[in-house]
């Protein structure tokens, strides 16, 4: 009997969490049906919360899933892909997520801060990964594209010529003004 493997995809992320130090869900995105309804996914997120506090790894198999998490302060971080899917590649998507929201929020990453800043957190997700596959790992490319486009200052020269350009038109419009005003009084 010969195995048949299953052929490749890029759907890579089955679930993104973030969870409390009570197992409370802060943030879920599942990315396909694997978990279809709310009360299985809170069914699921409790089992991977007792399975994450007793084993002292940083990589579980649980339902035929493999995840990679991790804590930080108050959270647990948790990236969820199939049995077959590589430990390194969803490690390097949760690395990513917590450089980047370590980045964002500018401190370490904790509940209080997060929620002060939810929607950058889904920003940061929605980065990383898209509807399961891994659009980016690196958190200094997710950094960069969530960081306000700040013009650079233009060169002396311009900023000298466009002051002078304001200011003679300024003058000719002071000048047009006083015109029309005196046209008006005669």
């Amino acid at each position: 009997m010969e195995l048949t493997r299953p052929e490749p995809s890029l759907y890579t992320v089955k679930a993104l969490l973030i969870l409390d130090s009570h197992g409370q869900r802060l943030l879920a995105k599942y990315y396909d049906s694997t978990f279809p309804t709310a009360k299985a996914q809170a069914a699921f997120e409790r089992s991977i919360f007792k399975q994450s506090q007793r084993a002292g790894g940083e990589i579980a198999c649980l339902e035929g899933l493999t995840i990679v998490y991790r804590s930080s302060v108050d959270l647990f971080f948790y990236v969820v892909g199939g049995c077959q899917e590589n430990e390194l590649m969803l490690s390097a998507v949760l690395t990513c997520l917590l450089d980047a929201l370590g980045h964002l929020l500018r401190k370490e990453v904790e509940k209080r801060w997060l929620l002060e800043n939810m929607e950058g957190t889904f920003l940061v997700v929605d980065e990383i990964v898209d509807r399961g596959v891994i659009l980016e790992s690196d958190p200094q490319q997710v950094i960069q594209r969530l960081s306000p486009r700040v013009p650079e200052p233009a060169p002396y020269g311009f900023v000298l010529f466009d002051y002078l350009a304001g200011s003679s038109e300024r003058r000719d419009t002071r000048d047009a003004r006083d015109t029309r005003d005196d046209g008006g009084s005669q």
